[in-house]
């Protein structure tokens, strides 16, 4: 929202700058923004004087030049040669010295190409400046002669001066949606009252009368639940024009573009005070009547902007006897809106509800300055005050008359809200004890009428235009923005409280680490479609189906109603196959080495009822790497997608995991990682078979997250400990085991034996061979020992070993290899 404060200044009296102002603004809860400076013409008139003729006679070398001296004030006297037949001597006329830079009126209106004057010799006779016509200086486009000007100035003083075009400034503030009542000049006025403690004068509607009764339609509302006041009143006589400057350097100073003088004055009154207004031609309403009324779903209606739209049932129209007129509050009607020919006007102000309007703009997907402040709430008072105000000014810029009474209908008058509110609270939420004749006097100021005192606290009653206060709290923070934030002493020991808890996860947050790490690992996400192909389905419906949490969901196909294609047909209980159908895409324009990553979800319906998941998949295929002279290329493997894996559960604080061998009918191995006994991670090759389908030939690397459990599960306390003062021990143990013990069996058997000392486990050497005898295995391990407290001794060490290699040879009939 733009405020002009020249055009602010007509209700307040404001001496300060402009930054002044909107820090005084911003500290109320009124941002500025930005803050521009306004030129009502290309320029300003910077640079240009008043100055006077002093002699006049002709060039010796020119016959239609003139050799002028020019009074510029401060003792300044200028020789110029100027070519207007009327220039003369006594004449004040406007002057732009060297280096003025002017900006003219180019032949067909329009603003031309700006010019800086120079001294300069003109047919041998110097000339230091330029006397201008209306069209060099960008007031008109007549070029007939210089400008000859009626005033009795001083030389020297500024142009603008003399044509009022005073600097102005435009505050753009950042309006918030409990604000409706500072959605206008005269509300930020309001405030900027309450913060100088200056009085705001409004404009004097004393001479509104009836020029001449001639036309006064019936109001009927229907609907007054979505419209508890309709005020309206008649005008005619009138000439639909441009209109005059003033009223068009106003509107152009907050970012409007005039249109005419009817619709101009009911856009200055709207930013004016904040109460929308519409004008209907007065011929439009047929059989002399004005209906408020919603009208059966899918009528049609043609707008201003000549569109066709549909109405909704809940729509509030304002409508002749026969037909819609305009969508109350929103957007008006072509057949009834103001036209050149225009010569009699239905001048509407009212109040309507808020949330009427702010469905029925949401329906249409339209937004105007009309329904931005409807939806808000405005002054339910207000309607009558503007209509006075617009005629009178219609009155001055279109010679109108006023030809009826204000029809007024407002069963149920909207009354002012009584809030109590304690002193002990206005201390205890303001953070500091603010003096009691000073709450009462910023109350006074917004308007907030005093009905009760005693020592507790007061009664106060709320004008209706404060839609946002209807609360303690709500007053306290009205007095505690005008009295000041930064006045508030901070406390030595500043804490805070919270009425509600706040949410300990931010899955979006959560995803969008993730999102950086896999891309920080050379992967690149992708998004595919939800709808799928049945025969993907198929291939992974053996009987029983794949147990949930290995790269699918357990369940029925959704199958879709309305195909849009055989392909198309089902939802998909797998990220794997569209992620496939993308390897193959780029494999075909021959990008061999992939790496890429989906979040998305799944679907499938179980005892009657549809369900929906979320999964995070990973895809590698390919080489491990780009070709270099310094490495030769690897096929990519397992480890390279364990190894994001890994990462990912790290990001998400994932720890003490198990793991068991993947399911077989969707992975050619792989492991499965699972948390208190649920699976949250499959991963490992896919079937070739299953990659065929998506016409993928070469080994494809899969990992399927259950991201639901995951987030769910997740929490981002992290627990600090001291680094260890004392060195660990490493000892290595050969075992011979049989070819269907997993490393997995033996870390897990390994930490369950010695808790306090084992810190990791890992297998660093794998050996099979017909040495150790058919179906047989050997395995190095590595044993990480370290006490936290203390040095380990070898009596510490011989005993831990001894332990583990007594459970290996029991538990997994390992032989250790001495």
């Amino acid at each position: 929202m733009k405020i002009s404060l020249n055009w602010l200044n007509q209700y307040i009296s404001l001496a300060e700058p402009a930054a002044e102002i909107a820090g005084l603004l911003t500290g109320s809860g009124l941002e500025v923004e930005r803050i521009d400076e306004v030129e009502s013409i290309p320029g300003g008139l910077r640079g240009l004087v008043i100055g006077e003729v002093l002699t006049c006679v002709k060039h010796p070398a020119a016959d239609k030049l003139s050799l002028t001296t020019v009074d510029t004030g401060n003792g300044v006297v200028s020789p110029i040669v100027c070519g207007a037949p009327n220039v003369r001597v006594g004449q004040k006329v406007v002057v732009a010295a060297v280096g003025t830079t002017l900006h003219p009126t180019g032949a067909d209106g329009l603003p031309g190409e700006p010019f800086t004057i120079k001294k300069a010799k003109i047919r041998g006779e110097a000339s230091e400046g330029m006397i201008c016509a209306e069209d060099e200086i960008g007031l008109g486009t007549s070029h007939e002669g210089i400008l000859v000007l009626d005033t009795d100035l001083p030389n020297g003083t500024p142009a603008a001066v003399y044509f009022g075009r005073q600097t102005d400034y435009s505050l753009e503030i950042g309006l918030t949606p409990n604000r409706a009542d500072a959605a206008s000049h005269l509300g930020v006025a309001r405030d900027l009252k309450a913060l100088l403690k200056r009085p705001v004068q409004l404009p004097s509607v004393a001479d509104f009368r009836v020029d001449s009764p001639a036309f006064s339609p019936a109001v009927l509302v229907e609907n007054p639940a979505a419209c508890p006041r309709y005020c309206g009143l008649t005008l005619g006589g009138l000439t639909v024009r441009e209109s005059p400057d003033w009223l068009q350097n106003r509107l152009r100073s907050i970012g409007l573009t005039p249109i005419n003088n009817v619709v101009d004055v009911t856009n200055f009154v709207l930013h004016e005070l904040g109460q929308p207004l519409h004008a209907f031609d007065a011929d439009a309403i047929t059989g002399g009547r004005v209906v408020v009324k919603t009208l059966p779903a899918g009528t049609p209606f043609v707008t201003l902007d000549g569109q066709e739209r549909k109405l909704a049932a809940f729509d509030l129209m304002i409508c002749n006897a026969e037909e819609p007129m305009g969508i109350a509050g929103v957007f008006g009607g072509a057949k009834s809106g103001v036209k050149p020919g225009t010569t009699r006007i239905f001048l509407e102000g009212a109040h309507f509800s808020p949330e009427s309007i702010r469905k029925t703009a949401q329906f249409h997907g339209l937004k105007t300055d009309a329904s931005f402040r409807f939806e808000r709430g405005t002054d339910p008072n207000l309607p009558v005050y503007a209509l006075k105000r617009a005629a009178s000014l219609l009155r001055e810029v279109a010679g109108g008359q006023v030809t009826s009474e204000i029809v007024d209908h407002y069963p149920h008058p909207i009354l002012p809200a009584e809030v109590r509110v304690t002193y002990r609270n206005i201390d205890r939420l303001a953070g500091t004890v603010i003096d009691r004749n000073t709450i009462k006097e910023i109350l006074q100021n917004l308007d907030i009428g005093l009905l009760e005192e005693n020592a507790e606290g007061l009664r106060l009653s709320v004008p209706p235009y404060r839609v946002d206060v209807t609360r303690e709290a709500d007053i306290v923070e009205e007095i505690l923005r005008i009295y000041g934030f930064d006045r508030v002493a901070i406390a030595p020991h500043l804490n805070a409280s919270y009425l509600a808890e706040f949410p300990v996860v931010d899955k979006n947050r959560l995803q969008y680490n993730v999102t950086q790490a896999l891309a920080a690992h050379g992967f690149h996400e992708i998004i595919t479609n939800s709808l799928t192909k049945p025969a993907y389905a198929e291939a992974i419906r053996p009987v029983g189906g794949i147990p949930p949490g290995e790269g699918t969901t357990r369940g029925e196909d959704v199958v879709m109603l309305n195909k849009l294609s055989e392909d198309l047909g089902v939802m998909r209980q797998t990220l794997l196959f569209s992620g496939l159908e993308v390897l193959a895409h780029n494999l075909n324009r021959r990008q061999k080495d992939l790496k890429v990553f989906e979040f998305g979800k799944v679907y499938y319906r179980a005892e009657g009822k549809y369900a929906e998941k979320s999964r995070l998949a990973l895809l590698v295929t390919g080489g491990k790497g780009a070709e270099s002279w310094q490495t030769p290329p690897r096929p990519a493997d397992f480890h390279d997608v364990a190894g994001p894996v890994t990462n990912v559960l790290a990001q998400l604080n994932v720890r003490g995991w198990t793991s068991r061998e993947a399911d077989q009918r969707l992975w050619q191995y792989g492991l499965t990682y699972e948390l208190n006994r649920k699976a949250v991670v499959t991963f490992g090759r896919v079937l070739p078979s299953l990659a065929r389908l998506a016409d993928v030939k070469q080994a494809v690397f899969y990992a399927d997250f259950d991201w639901d459990y995951l987030t769910r599960s997740y929490h981002g306390d992290l627990a600090a400990t001291e680094i260890a003062k004392f060195p660990e021990v490493r000892r290595d143990l050969s075992l011979v085991i049989d070819q269907r013990v997993t490393f997995e069996e033996i870390r897990t058997l390994a930490l369950k034996q010695e808790r306090s000392l084992l810190r990791a486990v890992n297998v660093f050497d794998v050996y099979e061979g017909e040495n150790i005898g058919p179906d047989k295995k050997s395995y190095s391990v590595s044993f990480i020992l370290q006490d936290d407290r203390q040095t380990l001794t070898d009596q510490v060490i011989d005993r831990t070993m001894q332990k583990l290699m007594t459970s290996f040879e029991k538990e997994l009939n390992a032989v250790i290899r001495k």
